[in-house]
């Protein structure tokens, strides 16, 4: 029993002695424990105390997922259309950006759908050029309309000398397509120096061959279905 009894009270005593040392006192407006001082570790266990993290609310808004496309917002945004080239606007519905091959690749779309737009602009203004009345001056001209012209050109062989014409400027505008430097649509022809440098004026071009493609389509279509001159119905 002696032995228990001096147990407890040495027990006791260190406890007494602990809360003693370490009871908060004032000294010259700074926070000290007895004995330690509050900047030299009190402070420092607080600021190495990581914060807790809190479990997300059920109100906060989801992950944010893939962008989506500009002009068909159900879409994803293809990862090649970034928006850094004229006239993007993630409208790539059968994935035909991501290929990228050595030759065929996204630069060479480009070049193609500048090339169509163009060659389309001006095939909708010949179009109704002729069905406006509009032809070559002789005999062979006279009658034609835009639907029958192709087969009475192949016929008279004018359509041969045309298409010399076009191999000539294939030849020398395809060899431009697959060098690295060159800028799609690019041929160093503007004689009128409409849009050099000028991003407005290359999307002007690229809105109105697209458009180009579409009504030619459209017109050549609506021509055949009905056999009949402007306005096709």
């Amino acid at each position: 029993v002696g032995i228990r009894a001096r147990a407890m009270m040495l027990s006791l005593a260190v406890a007494c002695a602990a809360s003693a040392r370490f009871a908060p006192v004032q000294h010259r407006g700074l926070a000290v424990v007895r004995g330690v001082s509050m900047s030299d570790k009190v402070q420092e266990v607080v600021e190495t105390m990581e914060p807790e993290t809190s479990a997300p609310s059920p109100m906060d808004p989801p992950p944010m997922g893939p962008a989506r496309s500009k002009s068909v917002p159900f879409l994803n945004q293809p990862k090649a259309l970034d928006g850094s080239m004229v006239g993007d606007v993630g409208f790539d519905p059968f994935g035909l950006s991501n290929i990228d091959g050595e030759y065929i690749n996204l630069k060479w779309m480009r070049e193609a759908e500048i090339k169509h737009g163009r060659i389309c602009m001006l095939a909708t203004a010949g179009w109704l050029a002729v069905d406006f009345g509009i032809h070559f001056p002789g005999d062979k001209y006279d009658g034609l309309t835009a639907l029958n012209a192709h087969a009475a050109m192949v016929k008279s062989g004018d359509m041969f000398v045309l298409l010399a014409i076009v191999a000539l400027l294939e030849a020398r505008m395809g060899r431009l397509i697959f060098d690295k430097s060159h800028k799609p649509g690019d041929y160093s022809f503007d004689p009128l120096g409409m849009g050099e440098g000028d991003p407005e004026a290359e999307l002007k071009e690229l809105k109105n061959g697209r458009l180009a493609m579409i009504a030619f389509s459209g017109i050549v279509t609506q021509s055949a279905l009905t056999g009949k001159g402007f306005p096709y119905f």
